[in-house]
């Protein structure tokens, strides 16, 4: 992935993060999406709440029993506490399963809705941000944090609840009983709470570094699944499986050190917790005997302290599932705070598709990486009246992409601007700016879906018709012979198809869309000559009510075009016919002899 970053014109709107926030405050803000649920998640913490009660009401009950009707064989007695006993149990079996079902749905709605959102705020980024940043790492954010998040949610955030109930309940349970043994049972407290701030200074950063090492991982996974093709071509498949397995094996590693922390905590508040049972039964035993305190007494405080248990011991998970929950809304956060370099500026305008003429003018057009001082284009100046085809030559390196890529904002230039019927395209909406202007690409872009979606994506509402003229136009009809027609899907990124099917393909999707300004990018550089002609001819018609930009490497492309501008050191350096270009400019006559002979090599 590429390093650099595309200036813009507004350095305010770049989409470099601004200053991170701490992970907590991250988790925090993750309530915008908790609040359309709230009714629900009241209803859930009454059920958690009822459900603490119902079972923490059951030791006093068992205290009283042996007290009581067991002491004075009183089996009326003991039938109707049992009976409450286990209408209690029968309570709290039932709301467990309904709080279980519930916490369960509503956490995986909050993480489908920031799923959404996070996707959504990903198609409106820059496409600079894109190249800097790892597939494999955005792609962890959208799966594996985002289900962190969600287990939290659904998880630790319910037991952090029903902890600190229980024990703030137990507690004053026991101190009711006997205030001497509770004072024990408050005093481990202290050894708890250092284990506690000693794991979550450590345990922090060890999750944040193995969800990032987790990123590296899908990465190579990636990059291996896309360039398999390549991989065996060159017999470098032990390379790339050893790179693999040495990411996976320092992700094995952290996440046995963060492992290790949990493990020492836990272990800590178990033998803690432990200690103070067997001092508080030794302590009770002394009291019984000495007739301070009744069995059944002890009984109920001994049970209620093994339920203190659970909620200790649940606390380091609580705090493991926390810590990873606030590292993993951390970097989701850092796509989410990440602003989009090009965005709709303030009043807009919409464009008026059946308004646009398609007049398209370079003005002063400049651009470069805010890495680097030179600019890639220089000062570029040039018109493309209504319905005129303009070729854009010029050798490799010299700016041809970049200055197709600027009509539809792709790019925004970091200086000079573009006009689309006299405005000034950063002036019009997005949407419909690139409803008038769509650009055809080099690199076929297809989708893991039908060839009638993919044709469509562009413009949803085109009819049967439309398609098969776009099909005849990109000389694509081989779609035809597939195994189900316009209805066959095609592999991940239309693998399945070959170069020149990928192309072809693509080229009918443009077509498809019958914008005002059409720019293509070499879209035929994939196909044989012979196919090249018969899209060249149908393609002319096409383009004759169309304003277009169109990308030349092969002489015989140029042709399409009504004017040609040699670009040359990101400038303009000669623009006219193509014969009054042969016979004035020896550069160009260089480019298009250079060109020839790379094809007919």
């Amino acid at each position: 992935m590429g390093s650099e970053r595309l200036k813009t014109p507004e350095d305010s709107d770049s989409d470099t993060p601004p200053p991170r926030q701490t992970a907590l405050t991250n988790l925090w803000r993750i309530k915008k999406y908790l609040h359309p649920y709230r009714y629900r998640l009241g209803l859930l913490w009454t059920m958690v709440l009822l459900n603490i009660v119902s079972g923490l009401a059951i030791p006093p009950l068992v205290g009283r029993a042996i007290d009581g009707p067991i002491t004075d064989g009183d089996m009326r007695g003991l039938a109707v506490i049992v009976a409450v006993i286990a209408a209690l149990g029968a309570a709290d079996a039932i709301l467990n399963l309904a709080r279980r079902y519930m916490q369960t749905t509503t956490a995986m709605s909050i993480e489908a809705d920031m799923r959404a959102g996070l996707y959504e705020h990903l198609q409106v980024l820059h496409t600079g941000f894109h190249d800097r940043w790892q597939t494999g790492q955005l792609l962890a954010r959208v799966t594996s944090d985002l289900g962190m998040i969600r287990r939290f949610f659904a998880g630790g955030l319910v037991f952090a609840i029903t902890s600190v109930g229980m024990i703030v309940l137990i507690m004053a349970q026991l101190l009711f009983i006997d205030w001497r043994l509770a004072l024990i049972v408050a005093t481990s407290a202290v050894p708890l709470f250092l284990i506690g701030r000693g794991f979550f200074r450590n345990y922090l950063p060890m999750a944040r570094a193995e969800q990032d090492q987790s990123g590296e991982v899908s990465s190579a996974a990636e990059e291996a699944a896309l360039g398999i093709r390549a991989i065996k071509a060159l017999g470098r498949g032990p390379l790339m499986a050893a790179r693999f397995e040495k990411e996976a094996a320092e992700l094995r590693d952290r996440g046995i050190r963060k492992s290790l922390v949990a493990s020492r905590s836990w272990s800590g508040y178990d033998a803690i917790a432990t200690a103070a049972i067997g001092a508080v039964l030794v302590l009770g035993s002394i009291m019984v005997a000495e007739g301070q305190l009744s069995v059944g007494d002890l009984t109920a405080f001994i049970m209620l302290q093994l339920a203190l248990l659970w909620p200790i011991e649940a606390s380091g998970w609580v705090m493991a599932h926390g810590n990873e929950a606030m590292t993993a809304a951390d970097r989701v956060y850092e796509v989410f705070d990440t602003e989009p370099a090009i965005k709709d500026r303030p009043g807009a305008t919409a464009v008026d598709r059946g308004a646009v003429r398609g007049e398209l003018v370079f003005e002063d057009v400049r651009f470069g990486f805010e890495d680097d001082s030179r600019d890639i284009l220089r000062g570029v100046d040039l018109t493309v009246r209504p319905g005129e085809t303009v070729a854009i030559a010029g050798k490799t390196g010299s700016g041809k992409t970049t200055l197709v890529s600027l009509p539809s904002r792709l790019n925004d230039p970091t200086g000079g601007r573009i006009l689309l019927d006299g405005v000034d395209i950063r002036d019009l909406r997005l949407k419909n700016l690139r409803s008038v202007v769509t650009t055809a690409f080099e690199e076929a872009t297809l989708f893991s879906m039908s060839v009638r979606e993919n044709l469509a994506l562009g413009r949803p509402d085109a009819d049967r018709h439309d398609l098969e003229e776009a099909l005849r136009v990109a000389q694509a009809e081989f779609v035809y012979d597939l195994p189900y027609g316009l209805d066959t899907r095609i592999g991940e990124q239309g693998l399945s198809l070959s170069g020149g099917q990928r192309q072809r393909l693509a080229l009918a999707r443009a077509v498809v869309v019958k914008p005002a300004v059409l720019v293509l990018d070499d879209p035929l550089s994939a196909l044989d000559v012979h196919t090249e002609e018969l899209v060249e001819r149908a393609l002319a018609q096409v383009l004759r009510d169309t304003t277009a930009l169109v990308v030349v490497h092969r002489p015989s492309t140029v042709a399409l075009a009504d004017r040609v501008a040699l670009l040359h050191e990101g400038r303009i350096a000669a623009f006219g016919k193509h014969s009054e270009l042969m016979s004035t400019s020896p550069e160009y006559v260089d480019v298009l002899s250079a060109e020839s002979e790379e094809v007919a090599a």
